[in-house]
């Protein structure tokens, strides 16, 4: 592994764990459940994202990079899909303290 590429590494995997913090954070402190839901799913994707961009470098074939980018991709579509159903029971409930 080159210096470059750890370099790389290192800089992508703690940017993402920076995102994640973030997004733990806004999940704290946001007043209401869709801006704690926005504020949550913006920073995982892009943590995850960044993550995964940190770990290609390391993986030892095209195939195992191919495998993070698919992980990713089911982390997107899950993460997408749980958030809509989570903000369309937020909306039929209404506004709660």
């Amino acid at each position: 592994m080159s210096l470059a590429g750890d370099i790389l590494t290192i800089a992508a995997v703690s940017a993402g764990a920076f995102f994640f913090v973030a997004g733990t954070v806004g999940l704290l402190r946001f007043p209401d459940a869709l801006t704690r839901l926005h504020a949550l799913t913006k920073a995982d994707n892009l943590g995850v994202g960044l993550v995964v961009l940190g770990l290609i470098p390391l993986a030892g074939s095209l195939r195992e990079a191919l495998k993070l980018i698919c992980v990713w991709l089911l982390v997107l579509l899950a993460g997408a899909t749980v958030s809509q159903l989570i903000a369309r029971v937020a909306r039929q409930d209404g506004p709660q303290p």
